[in-house]
């Protein structure tokens, strides 16, 4: 970041001292010094996950944006790269490694498989966008997406970094939201947080199949 884009606007720095003296604001130098120092998970799905490994090598290199640094610990760890097919086996492990990173975390998904279910939309086996269980920062369409999409949304999410403030980031709001709950895998994958409305469609689903059988019964053919 230049000097220009650090300093406050509205604040005139004598030219003699303009290289040695900046006048920011806490906003600012807190959200230039996040960007620029991403770690993402090395975490991978399917063939997105080739395309992430390319742009971690050397013809592409995200190092220049301070990424390089790829934890293989959540805990160590700001940025969650869902590349490949999200299936339901694989959800729950997808949620438990989200609730173990720290906050400021983001997530990103790449990939027609991340962001909607791609191609196996509708299957029996994959959801329909990791978006249904935890929040998405960016998008990055295609099916892969080239190293140069990935590069793009990188930087798509080190802008909206850029304009956000400490006044309304959720991980400094007193009523944060409290952990995700890990789906459970069954016959079908399950969210927690859905119980309510499977308890009440079960009710009323067993309730209709019982007054169907009674009247059945009252009126014989």
């Amino acid at each position: 970041m230049t000097n220009d884009e650090l300093n406050q606007p509205g604040y005139e720095i004598p030219p003699e001292i303009k290289n040695q003296v900046a006048i920011t604001t806490i906003d600012r130098i807190y959200n230039w010094s996040r960007r620029s120092s991403i770690w993402p998970m090395m975490f991978g799905l399917a063939c997105c996950a080739i395309e992430m490994i390319c742009t971690a090598a050397s013809r592409f290199d995200f190092a220049r944006f301070g990424m390089e640094v790829m934890r293989p610990s959540p805990r160590q760890a700001d940025l969650l790269l869902v590349s490949g097919t999200v299936t339901k086996k694989m959800v729950p492990q997808i949620v438990r490694l989200y609730n173990q990173m720290p906050e400021p975390k983001y997530v990103v998904a790449m990939g027609a498989c991340a962001s909607g279910g791609g191609p196996f939309k509708e299957g029996y086996n994959v959801v329909s966008g990791i978006d249904n269980y935890i929040p998405v920062d960016v998008y990055i369409p295609g099916c892969p997406p080239t190293p140069q999409a990935l590069l793009h949304g990188l930087i798509t999410l080190q802008k909206k970094i850029d304009n956000q403030t400490l006044r309304e980031a959720r991980w400094y709001k007193k009523d944060v939201s409290e952990v995700i709950p890990v789906p459970v895998l069954g016959p079908d994958i399950m969210d927690p947080r859905e119980y309510e409305l499977i308890r009440q469609y079960s009710q009323q689903k067993s309730a209709t199949t019982v007054s169907e059988a009674l009247e059945g019964e009252s009126n014989p053919v």
